[in-house]
C-alpha cells in the first residue's frame, strides 16, 4: 500500500486546512487509518484514527473538538479537517495505514501499530 498525503500549507492562527491522503496499491484489504504529526526535535505523535468502516474515530486531546477525521473508501481517501489552528499545530503531518483483522480493535493510536506510512505534508500555523 502506498500513501500520499497532501493539503498542507501556511495558515494563520485560527484558520483551517483540510489534509487528504490517497491510498494506492494493495487496497483490497481493510485498513485502520491514522494521522500523525511530527514537529522539529520531537517524536512523531498521534493525532486521529478512524476504523476501516469509518464508524469509529478517536482523537488526541490536542485535536479533540478542532479536527475531524473521515474517509471515503470508494475513492480510497482519508481526510483530516483541521479548524481553529494554533501555532503548536505546526508540524509535518503523516497518514498511516494498519491492516485490520476481524475481531481486532477498530482503531489504533500508536506509531508502532501501523504498517504503512506516507510522505508527510507540512503544516505551518503563523501567530
Amino acid at each position: 500500500v502506498q500513501l500520499q498525503a497532501c493539503g498542507g500549507g501556511l495558515v494563520q492562527t485560527g484558520g483551517s486546512l483540510r489534509l487528504s491522503c490517497a491510498a494506492s496499491g494493495r487496497t483490497s484489504s481493510s485498513y485502520i487509518m491514522g494521522w500523525f504529526r511530527q514537529a522539529p526535535g520531537l517524536e512523531r505523535e498521534f493525532v486521529a484514527t478512524i476504523s476501516w468502516s469509518g464508524g469509529s474515530t478517536y482523537y488526541a486531546d490536542s485535536a479533540l473538538g478542532r479536527f475531524t477525521i473521515s474517509r471515503d473508501n470508494a475513492k480510497k481517501m482519508v481526510f483530516l479537517q483541521m479548524n481553529s489552528l494554533k501555532p503548536e499545530d505546526t508540524a509535518v503531518y503523516y497518514c498511516a495505514a494498519k491492516n485490520w483483522i476481524l475481531g481486532a480493535r477498530l482503531t489504533a493510536t500508536s506509531v508502532h501499530e501501523y504498517d504503512y506510512w506516507g510522505r508527510g505534508t507540512q503544516v505551518t500555523v503563523s501567530s
